[in-house]
């Protein structure tokens, strides 16, 4: 099916999840590129440093570091990966994206005018480019693109400048005279930060998920006991166990994933509602 912004707004309000992990899901989906090519992105990506989340959302980066964690354990599947260096975004996308065939009432009609039917204001890398333009990319049409996509790309901390020229040269060197907009991109996703450098894999890529068995079993954990209730489960926990008992649990589960303590507590709930301690 066609995924559209209004179809994955429905997703993220008919998934069970806590009012502050519903805020983190919206605020990555008003982030992520309906159209290829817009700040540098594959369509359905979302780019954002983990600082701008958090300060976003108005958590600490423990806190924000457990609500993805619970997005990632739900049913959107919240996928994350940074293909470009430690201090460059991190890159973000909501699973079943392509292949969930999703009942009628979860497609957005055909009337719907969402970001994924429209061009406007898209950074989009269309016409051609002159080779002999010049080398001030500031007299050009191009520098404010080339800063727009290079937020989420390897070049992300390069001079617009700079990537102007080095494209330039690049072509000069092979007897361009002109060249489709696209190639700029293009250039632009290859970049290396040295001429002697190897070209890195297509951060574009769809990334692998290749999951451990300890976080498959955490999110196993996690998805028994729905995390919308996760305040009940820990009241009635408590009272059935004692505080004492309940902390220890989570700081064992902790111990054993290696997890934030939120996230451990799901998991600690969820258990519990396998053994039968606590209602679902």
């Amino acid at each position: 099916m066609e995924i559209t912004t209004g179809a994955i707004l429905r997703r993220i309000t008919e998934t069970p999840l806590s009012t502050a992990a519903h805020k983190l899901a919206t605020i990555i989906l008003d982030g992520i590129a309906w159209k290829d090519g817009y700040n540098g992105l594959e369509r359905g990506t979302a780019a954002f440093t983990l600082a701008h989340l958090a300060e976003k959302m108005g958590v600490s980066r423990q806190h924000l570091t457990a609500l993805l964690a619970e997005l990632a354990a739900s049913s959107l599947e919240l996928v994350r990966w940074k293909p470009n260096g430690k201090f460059a975004p991190w890159l973000f996308r909501f699973g079943g994206q392509d292949d969930v065939d999703a009942s009628p009432d979860v497609v957005s009609s055909p009337s719907d005018t969402s970001l994924s039917r429209e061009s406007k204001n898209k950074t989009i890398f269309a016409g051609r480019i002159k080779i002999a333009e010049g080398t001030n990319v500031y007299r050009t049409p191009w520098a404010a693109l080339i800063k727009a996509a290079k937020a989420s790309l390897a070049c992300w901390n390069v001079d617009t400048q700079v990537i102007w020229e080095r494209f330039l040269a690049f072509n000069r060197s092979r007897g361009n005279a002109a060249v489709p907009a696209g190639f700029l991109l293009g250039f632009m996703r290859r970049w290396r930060t040295s001429p002697d450098a190897p070209l890195k894999r297509d951060a574009y890529a769809t990334p692998m998920r290749a999951l451990k068995p300890e976080d498959l079993e955490l999110q196993r954990l996690i998805s028994a006991a729905p995390s919308k209730n996760w305040q009940f489960h820990a009241a009635d926990l408590r009272r059935l166990i004692g505080q004492i008992a309940y902390d220890a649990r989570v700081a064992r589960m902790e111990g054993q994933f290696g997890c934030p303590r939120f996230a451990a507590s799901l998991a600690v709930h969820g258990l519990a509602v396998l053994a039968g301690e606590i209602a679902q």
